[in-house]
């Protein structure tokens, strides 16, 4: 028998993973991976203000993630910088202004590993229904964006001619990202969240006929590496986040094989070169 900590990490991680695999598809197909880290390095500040300001967490990460989105898509259209140099300068930024602020609160103890690094083994029963209930919003809007989003990744100015508002369509992608990041702070950790949007939806992009197939499999997929991540870290006694994503990276590995893997009809090159 597992104990009841452990099936709870199994239960979060496993709803948090089916989550993010369509979130971490466009998030390849568009080759914004280093927007992911940017959104994940955000959650510190808002963690930091949260402290500060005796705030909920979850929605002090949403809110500070949210208000980074917005000066990117902002800072896009004035044109003055390229996309990476301004993922950089507001990805350091954040982070750098939420250590400050961590060392300026003396009187406050933070365990900075554990919000960096997460602790899955510790969710409550109360993290489990944020995940599965967040989650399901998130996907639900997913499947109502699904057209859209995939029509602007395809080729931005033709979303635009059919009306399918293609600006929009990024920004709520921007503010699903800010929620799911700060739903999966506690488990994965802020630095550890990037690799579970983008490795599973890799290792299932070479797998897939369809962008739905990418979508479904990279969830399969990130639940796969969640179970054996745990098991592996009840094993071997390492920690659960980092193992989570170890679990990942030798599945991807695996897929590297030549093992005769089939590949679709040109498996839909289009949506993989993306707007960034």
């Amino acid at each position: 028998m597992l104990d009841d900590f452990f099936t709870r990490a199994l239960i979060a991680g496993i709803g948090l993973a089916l989550t993010v695999g369509p979130l971490g598809c466009f998030v390849v197909w568009r080759r914004m991976a280093y927007f992911g880290d940017t959104m994940a390095h955000s959650a510190l500040l808002g963690v930091a203000l949260s402290l500060l300001l005796q705030v909920n967490l979850t929605l002090s990460v949403f809110i500070v993630a949210s208000v980074v989105s917005l000066l990117l898509l902002i800072l896009q259209r004035r044109g003055t910088l390229s996309t990476d140099a301004l993922l950089g300068i507001l990805s350091h930024s954040a982070l750098s202004v939420g250590l400050v602020i961590v060392a300026f609160m003396t009187w406050v103890r933070i365990d900075l590993i554990g919000f960096l690094f997460g602790d899955i083994l510790a969710v409550s029963e109360a993290d489990i229904d944020l995940i599965w209930g967040g989650g399901i919003l998130v996907v639900m809007a997913i499947i109502y964006l699904w057209r859209p989003l995939l029509a602007s990744t395809v080729n931005a100015e033709l979303a635009e001619a059919e009306g399918l508002r293609p600006e929009r369509a990024r920004l709520f992608f921007m503010l699903l990202m800010a929620l799911v990041i700060a739903i999966a702070m506690k488990i994965v950790g802020i630095l550890l969240i990037t690799s579970l949007l983008i490795i599973p939806a890799a290792t299932a992009r070479r797998f897939s006929a369809s962008p739905e197939i990418m979508a479904v499999l990279a969830s399969l997929i990130g639940a796969i590496a969640v179970v054996g991540g745990l098991f592996g870290s009840m094993r071997y006694d390492t920690p659960s986040g980092p193992s989570i994503v170890v679990a990942a990276v030798l599945i991807f590995v695996l897929s590297l094989l030549p093992l005769g893997r089939r590949r679709g009809a040109g498996e839909f090159h289009a949506v993989q070169g993306g707007d960034h």
